[in-house]
């Protein structure tokens, strides 16, 4: 008897130190898994959840107009009529606008059927420069360049890029200034071509869209004449105005700090200077 109970006594150890791995083994492979089912549960949340999309209360038809690609093709709103419509304002000198051009060739491919981007061109150099650089960066919508009766059209172009949202019945519904967002866009085109997508509608009053967005380009300077400057210098002058950063402490650029805050006493001069610079030829860069 006094020989087995030690013998006993080790099988019963050895009993809870399996029964304590299993149990281990177990949470271990419990916790191990809690991820995938939280990160199945957050991608479920995540694709349930309902974007809002903003759309004017009171849209407005685009009035008729007659206009000309670069490949002469003619355009106007009654040949669209039908599809969701883009009218994206831009040039060849936006950083910005070069920067969404893939995003608006995927979009044109994916969606030929329901909906046509135009690219209305602010470029103040030759058609033929314009042409040159869709093709190299194989944009595949047709780009027409800005006139005036375009600009009436769509009015407040004051910064690059600017695009009007146009619905089937040749509406424009929004107004986005800066880069576009990729993801709303063309959930934007879904709703508007009215393919299945899983978004919220508002009904908002057109001056709520009218903010500057991202890398907004400002091409109309509080307080500054650029009307004197020849096409090329006025494009330099513009490129440095909004990169170029103003000193009052805003963190904004010169041109952004002369639409958010006219009244600046520093950018005003500092803008004004770095206009002379350019119409003399100088380097702002280089003469501080």
């Amino acid at each position: 008897m006094n020989g087995r109970r030690p013998l006993l006594l080790l099988i019963f150890v050895a009993g809870l130190a399996l029964l304590w791995a299993a149990s281990r083994y177990a949470r271990q492979s419990g916790t191990s898994g809690a991820p995938d089912v939280a990160g199945a549960r957050s991608e479920t949340t995540a694709t349930d959840e309902k974007t809002t999309l903003k759309f004017f209360r009171h849209p407005a038809a685009v009035a008729a107009f007659a206009a000309r690609d670069l490949d002469g093709r003619d355009i106007s709103p009654a040949a669209l009529r039908g599809k969701v419509v883009i009218f994206n304002f831009w040039a060849t000198w936006c950083p910005p606008c070069r920067a969404e051009i893939p995003d608006l060739i995927a979009l044109q491919d994916k969606y030929r059927d329901q909906l046509q981007i135009i690219g209305i061109s602010e470029d103040e150099e030759s058609p033929e420069m314009v042409k040159r650089f869709a093709a190299e960066h194989k944009m595949n919508y047709p780009i027409v360049m800005a006139t005036r009766e375009l600009e009436k059209r769509f009015p407040g172009v004051s910064a690059l890029p600017t695009s009007f949202i146009v619905d089937r019945e040749s509406r424009v519904v929004q107004k986005h200034v800066g880069m576009l967002v990729a993801q709303t866009t063309e959930q934007e085109t879904r709703a508007l071509a009215g393919l299945p997508v899983n978004v919220a509608t508002e009904e908002v009053e057109q001056t709520q869209g009218l903010k500057l967005g991202d890398g907004a380009q400002v091409m109309t300077i509080p307080g500054v004449d650029l009307a004197k400057l020849s096409p090329a210098k006025r494009t330099e002058a513009l490129q440095k105005l909004n990169s170029q950063s103003c000193t009052c402490g805003c963190d904004l650029t010169v041109a952004k700090c002369r639409v958010d805050d006219p009244t600046c006493g520093v950018s005003l001069p500092l803008a004004r200077e770095i206009v002379a610079q350019v119409a003399l030829g100088a380097s702002a860069s280089g003469k501080q």
